[in-house]
């Protein structure tokens, strides 16, 4: 058996039931004082145990696999190269409702038909219950699916019905999709859509990688859907794999408007049976096509035809929690398994897919150009030195966005920090509010009177006195996205603003709302953070003010030059994509830095070449392959321990470069102190066969039961 405990190892159980049980179902174990719901992952194994001792299985939930094979390699693969244990990684890929123990049958779709004796039965035995004997002659004609019956008749009428054995409860499995008969025209292509069309239909039946690099607004998505119009014919699935929950809905109303076919979502926001719902369908071949985030790659599929990573480069992608793939990369080896084309989509692909195409393991696809033959947004820079600011705005930034609501067009203003303030200060001894848990500031929201530290998520009323001299004089410091649509309004009290950020939209159906009022009303502004530049079509933004750039021009991480490229680029992508050309200001104290000219100058494409020429130089990722030990406890002193004899353990092998042990960039969290041991080698076999060896020793440590220590391998996060 698998369990869904964190330790690296099977467990074997007695098990009496006939027929003999398959690999990949699910059964209810005891474990210690608990029952636990493990996944069978061998049948009669070589261990030599007296079976005596072992424990007897409480219960085999499943006839049939819950995972079939090919979804079982895929685990077991994933649960070697991240160096998980295999119990968590199989269990993670189960509805939450599977997880749980509960029986599959009872969300299997139901038919209802009369039994022997309710088909010899007369029609006046039932004379005295009218309602009865209605349903009784319904069921005589025919069979009746539970939605249908249910919307003629009551439950209480088919219960009694059941009761008396005259009607009895079917399973009807979901049939595979019909192939549709209409298709909705789409847009015409440009040369290099068709291209990239031509290219996907060829790759179609055979695992082939292939990177779509397309400007933004260059028509991407409708390459996505002429691609899977010819695997629709053919009854073939698709999985098209998005980052964001809030990008979901409106892709999903695109794909059904131009098919006919079942098209479903997958994401956290739903119910545990609607998400169970999801995992049937697309088990059975009855969703033609699956839209959801990275979890969606764990679904089983009855004929998957062809994978989609849409902004492959969002990192997003990657679990940073517990189990910590990337969704990205076991979709590329799942696409193996399938034997069908993974395609993967972006304005600004990641360096690892980029050397990868540069390197021709990818067949690149460019789109230089948007479809619509509009402009690419102009670049300008606002050099605040020496400026007098008005709500953090230049003038010049406040003239042009003036001009713009005045020809009746939308303005957009990114600012990468949600809440009021990133912190209270005192005006008279500088006291700032910080978190009593993390070594970072408490972000003041205005609204909700709180100060709450966005790291740990910790809060509380915000104080009446300094905490350092008792003063009253408390001040915000900085500015948040909170604060910059109040002084929006200010300045423009006749113009609706909104705002998106993940406050504004914490309600259920707060985003799709805002986007209506976005697409649907004339001159206004908009204000928000990252959710901003995912993949929105905003036609009517002509302007785009990034307030703040300076913020992520100088990080400890080598992968930050590159977010803050990518960032810049899809901001400035939601500019001009209508009749009206688009300008982008850059408010920024460093004018000269040299991203930023190389970005503005000569795009993302030049600043992502030189960027690996500069990763090659410094042997950084993707030309060494990299491994994070993070590790954390109320002692500091214990996480530099506990990494120092990790290291002295790691240096034994040749291949391995050592970074550390250092503390974390923020060096303490939620209460604890965080240290982390980063591990490099040009050659990817020789540094899992080191991770290997040194997890087998960590286990025998005394001090590994004093902190809590992760692995993350292929890291994109280093904080």
């Amino acid at each position: 058996m698998a369990l869904p405990v964190p330790l690296r190892q099977h467990f074997d159980y007695l098990i009496a039931t006939e027929p003999q049980p398959q690999v990949g179902c699910r059964v209810l174990v005891p474990f210690g004082s608990r029952k636990l719901v493990g996944v069978i992952w061998q049948v009669a194994p070589d261990d030599q145990f007296d079976s005596s001792k072992l424990k007897t299985v409480l219960k085999l939930l499943d006839s049939t696999p819950v995972l079939p094979p090919l979804l079982c390699q895929l685990l077991s693969f994933a649960a070697e190269y991240y160096h998980h244990p295999l119990g968590e990684v199989l269990i993670s890929a189960l509805p939450a409702l599977l997880r749980e123990g509960r029986e599959l049958t009872d969300y299997q779709p139901k038919a209802y038909r009369l039994t022997d004796a309710g088909r010899q039965l007369e029609a006046k035995t039932l004379k005295r219950s009218a309602k009865q004997q209605a349903l009784w002659q319904t069921l005589q004609a025919h069979q009746l699916t539970e939605s249908v019956l249910l919307q003629q008749h009551s439950r209480a009428t088919l219960k009694q019905l059941l009761d008396k054995q005259l009607a009895e409860e079917i399973i009807v499995p979901p049939t595979p999709y019909a192939a549709p008969t209409k298709t909705a025209e789409g847009l015409k292509l440009t040369q290099a859509q068709a291209l990239a069309v031509t290219a996907v239909d060829q790759a179609c039946g055979r695992f082939e990688r292939l990177l779509l690099e397309g400007v933004t607004g260059s028509g991407k998505t409708e390459v996505y859907l002429q691609s899977i119009a010819k695997l629709l014919q053919t009854q073939q699935q698709v999985l098209l794999i998005v980052p964001e929950i809030g990008l979901t809905p409106q892709t999903l109303e695109r794909f059904q408007t131009r098919f006919d076919v079942p098209v479903l979502c997958w994401h956290s926001a739903l119910s545990d049976s609607e998400r169970l719902h999801c995992w049937l369908q697309a088990g059975t071949g009855a969703a033609a096509i699956i839209i959801g985030t990275r979890s969606a790659l764990f679904l089983p599929f009855w004929r998957l035809g062809l994978i989609i990573i849409d902004e492959e480069h969002d990192q997003s992608l990657k679990q940073q929690d517990g189990f910590r793939y990337h969704a990205r990369d076991l979709a590329i080896k799942r696409a193996a398994l399938q034997h069908c084309p993974i395609l993967l989509g972006s304005a600004t692909p990641s360096l690892e897919s980029l050397h990868n195409a540069l390197n021709r393991r990818f067949i690149h696809l460019p789109l230089p150009d948007r479809a619509a033959g509009q402009a690419l947004p102009k670049f300008e820079l606002v050099d605040l030195k020496q400026q007098v600011l008005q709500f953090g705005l230049a003038s010049q930034t406040l003239a042009k966005i003036k001009q713009q609501l005045a020809l009746g067009l939308q303005v957009m203003l990114f600012l990468n920090r949600r809440g009021f303030a990133p912190a209270l200060s005192c005006q008279e001894c500088g006291w700032l509010t910080e978190c009593h848990r993390c070594s970072a500031f408490t972000t003041y929201h205005k609204q909700s009177r709180q100060l709450v530290c966005h790291h740990c998520g910790a809060s509380k009323a915000v104080p009446r006195q300094c905490g350092g001299c008792g003063s009253t004089q408390l001040k915000p410091l900085g500015q948040g996205t909170e604060q910059l649509e109040e002084n929006l309004q200010q300045l423009f009290p006749d113009i609706a603003i909104t705002r998106l950020d993940r406050d504004s939209t914490r309600r259920k159906g707060a985003l799709h709302q805002a986007l209506d009022d976005i697409h649907q009303h004339g001159a206004r502004l908009i204000v928000g953070t990252q959710m901003l530049a995912k993949g929105h079509h905003f036609p009517n933004v002509s302007l785009v003010v990034i307030v703040d750039v300076d913020g992520a021009l100088y990080s400890s991480d080598f992968r930050a030059p590159e977010q803050l490229a990518q960032l810049l680029t899809q901001v400035a992508g939601r500019a001009g994509r209508g009749s009206s050309g688009g300008t982008v200001l850059l408010q920024t104290h460093y004018p000269e830095h040299a991203l930023l000219q190389d970005i503005i100058q000569n795009g993302y494409a030049s600043f992502a070449r030189s960027a690996l020429q500069e990763r090659e130089q410094t042997r950084l990722p993707p030309f060494q392959h990299l491994a994070l030990f993070s590790v954390e406890a109320h002692q500091s002193e214990l996480c530099h321990q506990w990494l120092q004899q990790l290291a002295d353990s790691v240096r034994q092998f040749a291949a391995i470069q050592l970074l550390g042990p250092i503390p974390a960039p923020l060096e303490r969290r939620a209460g604890k102190y965080r240290w982390q041991l980063q591990l490099y080698s040009p050659a990817r076999p020789a540094l899992h066969q080191a991770l290997d060896k040194v997890l087998h020793l960590i286990t025998q440590w005394p001090l590994s039961r004093k902190v809590k220590w992760q692995l993350d391998v292929d890291p994109t996060d280093l904080t």
